[in-house]
C-alpha cells in the first residue's frame, strides 16, 4: 500500500502495523499479470521492460505475477518500511518511494509499465498519484490498476437493505454497519464508470476493463461472484488497463 502525501500520524501508524493486511487475492494478481503480459509481449521482443509495482505491500502480488512476466524487470515500491522488509524476501528489487512530496525515485519516462494494485482506495490524493505515475511512465506506457468495485453485485443488494457496502469503512478502529471482520483502511471507492472517467481525465487512454472475483466472498457465493466477472460493472474487483497518452 502507499499514499500520496504523508498521511495523518494515526493513518501512517495504521499502515505500518504488521497486523494490517498488505496483500490481495492471488486470483486478481494472476488476471492482472496476464493482462500486462499480453500488452508487453515476450521479453525477447525489444528486450526486458521495467515494471514498477507501486504500493507493492509485502510483495506477494508481484511474486504471483512474476511467472507471467519472465524476462522483464519488476521493481517493488512502497513507503512502509515493514512492508518493504517483507517484500525483499520475495522480490529482487524493492525500494522506498512516495507518490508526492519528493515523488518516486525514478526519472521521467523511465518505466514501461506500472502495476497499481489495490492502492487507489487507500489514497488521500489520488489525482496527485496518477500525475506522478504518468510522469514516470514512458509515452504509451501501460498502467494496470485494480480496485474494489463500489457497485459490486452484492453491494447493490446490501444498499437496498440499508447495509453499509462491503469494502467501505467509516472507522480505522472497527467494523461498523457492514459485513466483514477486518479494517483495511479504505478511504474512497469507485464504480466502473467513475474509474474510467477518472483515469481518462488524468491523461490516460483506457484500453480494457475486466472484472475479478474477491477472495473474501463466502464460499457458497463464490460461483456467483466468478460469474459476475463477465460484467465488469458488477464484479467485485475492477481491473483496468490504460496507456499513457
Amino acid at each position: 500500500m502507499t499514499t500520496t502525501a504523508p498521511p495523518p500520524r494515526a493513518l501512517r501508524d495504521f499502515y505500518e502495523d504488521p497486523a494490517v493486511p498488505v496483500a490481495s487475492g492471488p486470483s486478481r494478481s494472476r488476471r492482472q499479470a496476464r493482462m500486462l503480459a499480453r500488452a508487453l509481449g515476450p521479453a525477447g521482443h525489444g528486450g526486458p521492460r521495467t515494471i514498477l509495482d507501486i504500493g507493492c505491500g509485502d510483495g506477494t502480488a508481484a511474486a504471483t505475477a512474476a511467472p507471467y512476466l519472465r524476462g522483464h524487470r519488476i521493481v517493488g515500491v512502497d513507503w512502509s518500511q515493514d512492508a518493504l522488509a517483507r517484500a525483499r524476501t520475495r522480490l529482487p528489487y524493492a525500494v522506498r518511494g512516495e507518490l508526492t512530496g519528493g515523488g518516486l525515485p525514478f526519472a521521467a519516462g523511465s518505466a514501461d509499465a506500472v502495476l497499481f494494485s489495490e492502492v487507489i482506495e487507500h489514497l488521500v490524493d489520488p489525482d496527485a498519484a496518477l500525475d506522478e505515475i504518468r510522469r514516470v511512465l514512458r509515452p504509451g506506457g501501460h498502467l494496470m490498476l485494480s480496485t474494489p468495485n463500489l457497485a459490486a453485485w452484492y453491494n447493490r443488494v446490501l444498499l437496498l437493505a440499508g447495509v453499509q457496502p462491503v469494502f467501505s469503512e467509516v472507522s480505522l478502529r472497527g467494523i461498523h454497519g457492514r459485513p466483514g471482520t477486518r479494517v483495511v483502511g479504505h478511504l474512497r471507492l469507485c464504480t466502473a464508470r467513475a474509474l474510467r472517467e477518472f483515469v481518462t481525465a488524468s491523461g490516460f487512454t483506457v484500453v480494457r476493463l475486466e472484472g475479478a472475483p474477491f477472495h473474501g466472498v463466502p464460499r457458497p457465493l463464490r460461483a456467483l461472484d466468478r460469474l459476475a466477472c463477465a460484467r465488469p460493472p458488477l464484479a467485485s474487483i475492477l481491473l483496468l488497463h490504460a496507456r499513457r497518452t
